[in-house]
């Protein structure tokens, strides 16, 4: 995504990324930075932190913080004062299988990991949020997709999702988004062989409208609409490129 903007439509604004030192997280704080914000982005690696703020360049800053710690949370809000928008891409890969094989430990792990964080993240922003600023919310496509294997992701997303609406009218003007990625290219697949995931990847792009599966700048556009745009809240936007499309191919 290119660093550079005309518009500088968040100049003078604060942008919070959880979840910023990779993947949709760093492209999003990217995108918010070359709009002229000031972006703070967190992650439990230093050192991930530190070169992550170097590519992004701009009035970016990286604190290192485990979003699983509510007492690191609470500090880590009052330090950083007012927040316009905040983006919580606080991810997890626990919680996948068969369901009469699904390991329920492994799946509360998987709440532990992306559920409950995100909502500890966003309670604990409240005090400190602008009030008509935005929160998105990073869920996935497996929260509606009818995918053999991941009943317990479709929980753990779907849950999330399932707050959308209500948190929009009880925490208005505050504006409170959703962003549903499909398949996007990120370091979250590293743990897939590297053939294996160019066999999945290429199967996907395959059978998907676009042709392609996607990119963390697609999930991040995304994003930055629900930011910029004052008239759209409580609405769960789906980035998957068509895959979750009945296309009959």
């Amino acid at each position: 995504m290119s660093t550079a903007s005309a518009s500088n439509v968040f100049a003078g604004q604060r942008t919070v990324v959880m979840g910023g030192s990779s993947g949709i997280g760093e492209a999003t704080a990217t995108a918010f930075a070359a709009d002229g914000a000031e972006v703070v982005i967190t992650g439990r690696d230093r050192e991930k932190l530190d070169v992550a703020v170097a590519r992004i360049g701009g009035s970016t800053s990286g604190v290192q913080l485990d979003a699983t710690d509510p007492a690191a949370l609470a500090a880590f809000f009052t330090a950083t004062g007012t927040v316009d928008h905040l983006v919580v891409a606080v991810s997890g890969a626990a919680g996948s299988g068969a369901f009469a094989d699904l390991d329920l430990a492994d799946l509360a792990h998987g709440f532990d990991a992306k559920f409950w964080p995100q909502v500890r993240v966003l309670q604990a922003a409240l005090p400190h949020l602008r009030k008509d600023g935005s929160v998105t919310l990073i869920t996935a496509a497996s929260a509606r997709a009818a995918i053999p294997g991941t009943a317990g992701l479709a929980a753990i997303n779907g849950a999330l999702e399932a707050m959308v609406p209500p948190l929009a009218v009880e925490l208005a003007p505050l504006r409170v988004n959703a962003v549903s990625p499909g398949v996007i290219d990120t370091p979250w697949w590293d743990r897939v062989p590297s053939e294996q995931r160019t066999a999945l990847f290429d199967g996907l792009a395959a059978t998907t409208p676009v042709g392609r599966v996607g990119r963390p700048e697609d999930v991040a556009r995304a994003i930055h609409m629900f930011a910029a745009n004052t008239f759209v809240t409580g609405v769960v936007l789906d980035c998957t490129g068509g895959a979750n499309l009945p296309t009959g191919r």
